[in-house]
C-alpha cells in the first residue's frame, strides 16, 4: 500500500470535489438544476458526498453559479467559482483539488465526481475506498461503458499531477492508463448521465 494512503493515526482521510461548472450547452438550460426525484441534480451530488466520510466536501461552479451557489447556502461544503471553466473540465478539477490542499495538508486521498450522475451516491464512494484499501493502488475509478471514468479516488501521490491537468478530457487519460496503478470497480448505472434534453426526458418519463 502506498505510504500516502495511512495517516498516523490510521484514518483514512480523503475530500471529494464535485464538478458542477460547465455550461450545459447540448442541455440547452442549466442541468445542475433539473429536478431528480424531486432534488436538484447538483444538490443530489452535493448530499450524497456529504452522507458518506469524505470531507471537507468541495464544489467547483463556473457557468451559472449564480444561479447554483444558493442551493448550497445551508450546507457546510466549500464552493469555489473557476473563472477558467471554459477551458474544460481540467480547469474545474485543477481548481478543486487545490481548494482540498489549501483546506487540509492531513488528506490521504481526493475523489472527484461529476454532478449529472444520477446514480451517484454515498454508496457509490464507499466502494471506491473499499477498492483502494483493498488493493492499495493509488487511482480507483468507476467502470462503465468500456472504460474508466469519474467519480474516481486519486490518492495524495498524484494531487500534483491534478493540479497541472489541461485540457477538456480531465484525468481521463490517468483513469486509463497504466492497470498497475488503477483499479476499476465495475459500475455500470454511472453510466447514465445527463446532457442534453433527451436524456432527461428517457429518466424522467416513468416519474410521476
Amino acid at each position: 500500500m502506498s505510504a500516502t494512503a495511512q495517516t498516523a493515526s490510521g484514518a483514512f482521510r480523503f475530500g471529494t470535489v464535485i464538478l458542477a461548472a460547465g455550461e450545459s450547452a447540448r442541455m440547452g438550460t442549466p442541468k445542475q438544476l433539473l429536478a431528480v426525484e424531486g432534488r436538484a441534480l447538483v444538490l443530489r451530488a452535493v448530499e450524497a458526498a456529504l452522507a458518506s466520510a469524505a470531507w471537507p466536501v468541495v464544489v467547483v461552479l463556473g457557468a451559472h453559479a449564480e444561479k447554483i451557489r444558493p442551493l448550497f447556502a445551508r450546507l457546510p461544503v466549500i464552493v469555489v467559482e473557476n473563472p477558467a471553466w471554459s477551458e474544460g473540465m481540467a480547469a474545474s478539477i485543477r481548481a478543486g483539488v487545490t481548494t482540498l490542499r489549501q483546506f487540509s495538508r492531513q488528506l490521504d486521498a481526493a475523489v472527484v465526481a461529476l454532478c449529472d450522475q444520477p446514480a451517484f451516491s454515498a454508496g457509490v464512494i464507499a466502494q471506491l475506498v473499499a477498492a483502494q484499501r483493498t488493493t492499495g493502488r493509488s487511482i480507483v475509478a468507476a467502470h462503465y461503458g468500456g472504460r474508466n471514468g469519474a467519480p474516481a479516488l486519486f490518492l495524495r501521490d498524484h494531487f500534483e499531477t491534478l493540479t497541472h491537468l489541461t485540457g477538456e478530457e480531465g484525468a481521463r487519460a490517468l483513469l486509463n492508463g497504466s492497470p498497475d496503478r488503477v483499479t476499476a470497480v465495475n459500475l455500470p448505472a454511472l453510466a447514465l448521465d445527463l446532457d442534453t434534453p433527451a436524456d432527461y426526458a428517457a429518466l424522467t418519463k416513468d416519474t410521476p
